[in-house]
């Protein structure tokens, strides 16, 4: 295993953090993931950096989604999509993570993407059809 040092990258109180997994469906969503295990947060400077990417993202027109979940303490592989959510992040607000997991909080996020893109797709043919 290598280790991975950067700190030769800090530029004041800024340092480089990680992301635990991104996704990309065609350019139209995003979904952000990060996982923490037990009830550990995110470091201040790193959600702050979190949410600015997502809500960045979601001004420059693409459906985004910030995922955090939570894993219990392990030396086995951690399956991410059955990871329980602790919280989610849309449109510049923090959610609840409630019952979903990981796996179907994106399907659920994509279905609902893909119809409110069809309906709008819909009303602009009707708009140009006069």
């Amino acid at each position: 295993m290598h280790i991975r040092d950067f700190s030769s990258l800090a530029f004041g109180a800024i340092t480089p953090t990680d992301i635990d997994a991104f996704m990309d469906f065609g350019g139209k969503v995003f979904v952000i993931i990060e996982a923490k295990c037990g009830n550990a947060k995110c470091k201040p400077g790193q959600q702050l950096a979190l949410e600015r990417l997502c809500d960045a993202c979601q001004a420059g027109g693409v459906e985004t989604i910030l995922i955090l979940a939570s894993h219990p303490k392990t030396d086995e592989d951690i399956e991410y999509s059955t990871l329980p959510v602790s919280g989610m992040r849309y449109k510049g607000k923090w959610l609840p993570g409630e019952e979903w997991t990981v796996r179907k909080l994106i399907v659920d996020f994509r279905n609902r993407v893909t119809r409110e893109q069809i309906k709008e797709s819909n009303a602009n043919k009707q708009k140009q059809r006069g």
